[in-house]
């Protein structure tokens, strides 16, 4: 799921999940590793990586069976500045499910 929160020039604020409606996941047995996303400015032939974003705690115990159980959540904030419009691509990997991917398109106010 991408939420475009603001799409002015001078700052496009997004919010990549995955699961927002019905959650995904989030066992050891099964979560997402990471998030990739990306933009597309209108016309261009190649994307921009804004970020990448690894989820590295998935249940694990590091100090025992009487320590804490971390999970992080898949989710990702980033902002930029562009003077097009164009689109965000976003890819996820899930450890089951393998490469998932979405797209949203971005108006400029």
């Amino acid at each position: 799921m991408i939420e475009i929160k603001e799409a002015k020039k001078e700052e496009v604020k997004i919010l990549v999940s995955i699961g927002k409606e019905i959650a995904h996941p989030n066992t050891t047995a099964h979560h997402i590793a990471w998030i990739d996303i990306y933009f597309l400015p209108t016309g261009e032939k190649c994307p921009y990586q804004l970020g990448k974003f690894e989820f590295t705690a998935h249940g694990a115990s590091i100090n025992g069976p009487d320590t804490s159980t971390i999970y992080t959540y898949p989710k990702a904030k980033v902002s930029f500045k562009t003077e097009k419009a164009g689109t965000i691509i976003a890819f996820s990997y899930c450890n089951i499910h393998g490469l998932w991917a979405s797209k949203e398109e971005v108006v400029l106010k």
